[in-house]
């Protein structure tokens, strides 16, 4: 079941840029980084509890986010929804008739398994749904 939304994630072409803005333009707590191999992204964590803010930037310059900015610039890139069970919400939702990226749940930042729904499926937007490790 999707329990809440878990992160918004931005695309920048710069992220020691963007981290530096986040922290001291806006004051927000910063909680590292992370090189995201399996989604070619170097991932800045903000948590706004209950959320999270996540600056994206392709990682060796390279994957989906380097393509969305060569296309677009910086932006917003998904929205992500927190699952307690990941493999039911896809079947659910497949059902449905959403269409997915993946056929499966892949490895996300933090341990988290992720799966995105294709932007057709949902009006245009990007929509990752995420189950933390803890829960799986």
């Amino acid at each position: 079941m999707i329990t809440a939304l878990d992160h918004i994630a931005v695309a920048v072409p710069d992220l020691q840029k963007a981290i530096e803005r986040f922290k001291a333009d806006f004051g927000l707590p910063f909680d590292g980084t992370e090189d995201v191999a399996s989604a070619k992204t170097s991932t800045a964590f903000f948590p706004l509890p209950p959320t999270n803010i996540e600056l994206i930037h392709p990682l060796n310059g390279e994957g989906p986010v380097a393509k969305y900015l060569e296309k677009r610039g910086g932006g917003l890139h998904h929205l992500c929804f927190r699952s307690d069970d990941i493999h039911a919400d896809v079947a659910r939702l497949k059902e449905k008739g959403y269409e997915f990226l993946a056929d499966e749940p892949s490895p996300g930042a933090h341990n988290s398994l992720v799966i995105f729904i294709h932007p057709k499926s949902c009006d245009g937007v990007l929509v990752e749904i995420n189950q933390p490790a803890q829960d799986h």
